[in-house]
């Protein structure tokens, strides 16, 4: 399925670059820490990640379906000291084999993609047994107010506008239901006020 959100993309570009400078940085380099062997990014973006795994990182394979953020992507992989393979693909049908990949990263991701339950199926099948999922999300807010704005804005113009994403997905929820174990789960405000894109979650999921 062709992905084509040239307009969105190029908003995303700048924006994901003042997150960075506003703290995401920090928390995609917690995401990452410890990693290890052969890891799958689903959904990599204009490959903001790529600076931030570590030296025990075997391989990236990067998959990104938007062509122009994935033609920033192959930019940045060719700056880091880690391989990294930036390929085309989707979260619902992932280029790679069953039990070939020893971790899945996301971040940002499972916001956008048509069918969360889909996308986290395939990931629980390229992984490893015993695999984890590393995942960073903005998700459902903790107040009911909140998530009135952010079920308004999903049934709205918001999907559209923002390349798929959707504003109040209870992730965690979905991580658990395709069958995967959380083992961490953090909850934080970024940035630290309260919008319908502060709310998130990051963590590692095991494949059950």
């Amino acid at each position: 399925m062709a992905v084509n959100h040239p307009i969105f993309a190029r908003f995303y570009s700048r924006l994901s670059r003042a997150m960075e400078r506003g703290g995401m940085a920090e928390h995609r380099e917690a995401l990452l820490a410890g990693l290890s062997g052969t890891v799958l990014e689903v959904g990599a973006g204009n490959g903001l990640n790529f600076a931030h795994y570590p030296g025990t990182v075997d391989r990236v394979i990067a998959v990104e379906p938007e062509p122009h953020l994935r033609q920033l992507a192959e930019g940045e992989a060719r700056k880091t000291a880690v391989p990294v393979e930036v390929v085309d693909g989707t979260a619902e049908q992932l280029p790679a084999g069953e039990g070939s990949v020893d971790a899945v990263v996301v971040s940002l991701v499972l916001c956008s993609v048509p069918d969360q339950a889909s996308a986290l199926r395939e990931m629980r099948r390229v992984l490893v047994p015993g695999g984890k999922l590393r995942f960073l999300e903005h998700v459902r807010a903790d107040s009911p107010g909140m998530v009135r704005v952010q079920r308004l804005l999903d049934a709205t113009f918001w999907p559209r506008l923002a390349g798929g994403c959707h504003a109040g997905r209870d992730t965690a929820a979905a991580i658990e239901h395709a069958g995967f174990q959380i083992e961490r789960l953090d909850r934080y405000r970024f940035p630290d006020a309260r919008t319908p894109f502060s709310s998130h979650i990051s963590g590692i999921a095991a494949r059950s």
